[in-house]
């Protein structure tokens, strides 16, 4: 595995081993109830017992990207994460904070307000000045692949060969951001966003490949779709299935885990340092 550094606004994050991305998200519509909250109610008391139970990023988002969810604009976003990325900098001040956000506009005010990552599911498809903006912020940046946009993703999506597709768009994109001067790039394949259950598990299968981008992978399944309907439980029974999927993950080279439960992917990854 290559031994990656991402330069989080002056504070060096090592990727030598994976590490853990714990999802705070500021909205009522996440497709998993588990992780809705409220600054002046969960908001910090989630946010510490992420950071205590191993997480070395929090990924903050106030726009539910379940399918078939309802768009916010960049106002009504922006309202929701920013005052929560403040809160969480004033009670943690050495935490890394990532934004997952498609705005620009609000990828701006998230790092004013502390955040030092940006985490966009559009890849800079639903907002042309995102790349110029990260440049500006000289942040690093979650590329992730989706075919459609969260209101229309799952309808039908199709491809000739998944993981081809994925990495070429990928790679294409990569390009257009170094142009751009972004330094520090992330990649995630987009599990769920655009792809049924036998693309996501054929896209877990291979996830290996997208090594050959020479960038960090970010595997974001956690408690997904794929694992509940194939189980035939709800989201909320899906852990078991979720830490099934980080194994197979960290063993095929996955350097950042994206998810609900901090714990259990902490201890993923601890057990696979020992395969």
């Amino acid at each position: 595995m290559l031994m990656y550094t991402l330069n989080c606004r002056g504070k060096l994050l090592s990727l030598q081993k994976p590490v853990v991305m714990g999802i705070l998200n500021i909205t009522e519509d996440s497709f998993y109830a588990g992780s809705r909250h409220q600054i002046n109610n969960t908001l910090l008391h989630t946010a510490e017992a992420m950071l205590r139970s191993g997480a070395a990023i929090l990924d903050v988002g106030g726009q539910s990207t379940r399918p078939g969810s309802k768009k916010l604009t960049a106002a009504e976003e922006a309202a929701a994460v920013i005052p929560a990325i403040t809160a969480i900098c004033q009670a943690f001040p050495d935490a890394v904070i990532s934004v997952d956000t498609f705005y620009a506009s609000v990828a701006k005010e998230a790092v004013a307000a502390g955040a030092a990552m940006v985490n966009d599911i559009s890849a800079g498809t639903l907002d042309a000045t995102m790349f110029a903006t990260v440049a500006a912020l000289q942040v690093p940046y979650v590329l992730m692949h989706m075919q459609g946009n969260p209101q229309t993703m799952q309808q039908e999506p199709e491809y000739k060969d998944v993981v081809t597709e994925v990495l070429d768009f990928l790679l294409k994109k990569i390009a257009l951001l170094q142009q751009a001067g972004v330094n520090d790039i992330l990649v995630d394949p987009g599990f769920g966003f655009g792809k049924t259950t036998v693309h996501n598990f054929t896209l877990l299968k291979n996830l290996h490949v997208f090594s050959l981008l020479r960038r960090p992978v970010l595997l974001g399944v956690s408690r997904k779709g794929s694992i509940y309907r194939t189980l035939g439980i709800t989201a909320e029974e899906a852990l078991n299935g979720t830490t099934v999927l980080h194994t197979m993950g960290v063993l095929n080279g996955a350097n950042l885990l994206r998810v609900h439960d901090v714990r259990e992917a902490v201890e993923v990854i601890k057990l696979c340092e020992h395969y």
